[in-house]
């Protein structure tokens, strides 16, 4: 299924965020028990030729390729598309017309201006018939506008009503310095969770997807209960982090 479908499904995703540009890296990704992966090139070191690499394994897993591009990068969305992702991620969407630029490198006509060419992305994934290709694309990708200022937040239902604009990603380190005035960053601030709530529903009533980057996995829970059913967790060296304490807490406790 695709990632479309099980979202649409009501299907709760793990997504894994790699920041690592290395293809072999997303590979050993594809193992663990995260649902997709994200390849990050806003602030990860991902790049294009990464990108283009690294979704290989993830296509060849069966699990979601998705990608976040830079801040204004909306060519690089569609050759995200091209190489195999399944969802792009664009950070910074402040207005509807972040929101129509977006779509439109994102999906076909009519709906926007996609290109096409998708040399890499039907071989990866075994097929040859472009006319279906063409048919589904439009579904079956996803558009991801973030959303992490407060010019975002009161645009939110214009961006949500842009055709081709099938979701939004919470950022809440980036919502909290928004929210706060500069004042910190913390994605579990308090103050904020209100408004986060907010997004959640009206991203829900106007039957889209709602997605959140979450710092503590303890907050999972509260913000599926706000609607979101996306949730992206941590990075590579997090989780050899914790995978490491978790080894090195075990040798040492069989020492006695």
């Amino acid at each position: 299924m695709s990632l479309a479908s099980r979202l649409e499904a009501g299907e709760t995703i793990f997504t894994a965020w790699s920041g690592i540009p290395d293809a072999l890296v997303a590979e050993a990704l594809t193992s663990t028990a995260f649902d997709a992966v994200t390849l990050d090139m806003q602030h990860g070191g991902h790049h294009e030729d990464s990108v283009l690499r690294g979704l290989l394994p993830i296509v060849r897993s069966n699990k979601p390729g998705i990608v976040r591009i830079p801040v204004g990068r909306f060519d690089m969305a569609s050759r995200a598309l091209d190489f195999g992702a399944e969802a792009v991620i664009a950070p910074m969407v402040n207005s509807v017309e972040d929101a129509r630029q977006f779509a439109a490198a994102m999906k076909y006509p009519p709906v926007g201006l996609r290109s096409w060419g998708p040399s890499y992305a039907m071989p990866r994934r075994g097929t040859t018939d472009m006319a279906a290709w063409l048919r589904q694309s439009n579904s079956d990708t996803l558009a991801f506008a973030m959303i992490e200022t407060r010019q975002a937040l009161a645009a939110l239902d214009d961006i949500l009503a842009v055709p081709g604009i099938d979701g939004v990603l919470v950022g809440p380190s980036d919502f909290s310095i928004a929210w706060s005035g500069g004042a910190t960053v913390d994605a579990a601030l308090e103050d904020m969770m209100e408004a986060i709530a907010d997004i959640g529903a009206r991203v829900t009533k106007a039957g889209k997807h709602a997605a959140i980057y979450v710092i503590d996995p303890k907050l999972v829970r509260r913000f599926a209960q706000m609607g979101f059913r996306l949730f992206a967790m941590g990075n590579e060296q997090r989780y050899m982090s914790l995978g490491a304490a978790s080894l090195i807490d075990a040798a040492k406790a069989s020492l006695g």
